[in-house]
């Protein structure tokens, strides 16, 4: 039985003193939710530093990057290479999130790229994909879900199912201003994204990992997590202090056991 995912990207937040005491603590209190896999995804100045720490703590929690290039070396000024992150020994590479898709200009071919890489280095690629406030108003949400999902994951055999993930994080439900959205409209849009899945890889496609995102809360962290096809949950500021993280973790769990 797969395990319930559970995580939070840190965007740009925290020092790397200030993540070394949050790993710290989260690493300490994880340890109560064995039925739940945990990840953080911190800026990229920590990450070494966050890997000797889980090491020597030999921990379960997973470390993630906030971006990477498709190119293992080249001229590319401010980006980071596969290589780099893998002598770091990172678990896990954010793709596609909306803050690259807006500030840097990201691509579903991008994506894509990306994506094969990744997976090359032995890296889980999890891809965020999620549409505008106006694709939603237009009606067009699962169009647009839809080909960015097919995008990023052109040429990606069916053997690489069980490694690479899937956040859905509607752009108009992220950041200060989001909307979180009802649960039925999370259900109704992890069912259409399960069924894409399904009709690229046949019946192997039910097994990939589909994490919803978007202004995730102690509020609505259960009732999206009792969705049927919501593997697991990926936030940010709601998992700053660990006691809120570990607010959302209880409730998790309870209907996990």
């Amino acid at each position: 039985m797969k395990k319930f995912l559970l995580g939070s990207n840190w965007k740009m937040n925290k020092t790397t003193a200030e993540g070394l005491a949050y790993t710290s603590e989260l690493m300490a209190t994880i340890k109560n939710y064995p039925q739940i896999d945990f990840f953080i995804i911190p800026p990229f100045t920590h990450l070494w530093k966050m890997k000797e720490l889980m090491v020597a703590e030999n921990t379960a929690l997973k470390l993630g990057a906030q971006n990477m290039h498709y190119e293992d070396f080249g001229q590319f000024t401010g980006q980071i290479s596969p290589v780099m992150l893998k002598e770091i020994g990172i678990d896990i590479a954010l793709l596609g999130h909306n803050d690259c898709r807006q500030h840097l200009y990201e691509t579903d071919e991008s994506v894509n790229l990306k994506t094969l890489a990744a997976l090359n280095f032995g890296f889980t690629p999890l891809i965020c994909i999620g549409e505008k406030r106006e694709d939603k108003n237009y009606g067009v949400s699962k169009e647009m879900l839809a080909k960015q999902l097919k995008i990023a994951l052109k040429n990606v055999p069916s053997d690489a199912i069980g490694k690479f993930w899937v956040a859905y994080e509607p752009v108009w439900a992220i950041g200060d201003s989001g909307t979180p959205p009802e649960a039925s409209y999370v259900e109704e849009i992890h069912n259409h994204l399960r069924n894409i899945m399904i009709e690229l890889y046949g019946e192997l496609g039910a097994d990939i990992p589909l994490l919803y995102g978007g202004s995730v809360n102690i509020d609505n962290a259960k009732p999206y997590a009792l969705l049927e096809n919501v593997d697991g949950l990926f936030f940010t500021r709601s998992a700053w202090p660990v006691s809120r993280f570990e607010a959302i973790m209880a409730a998790v769990a309870e209907i996990l056991n």
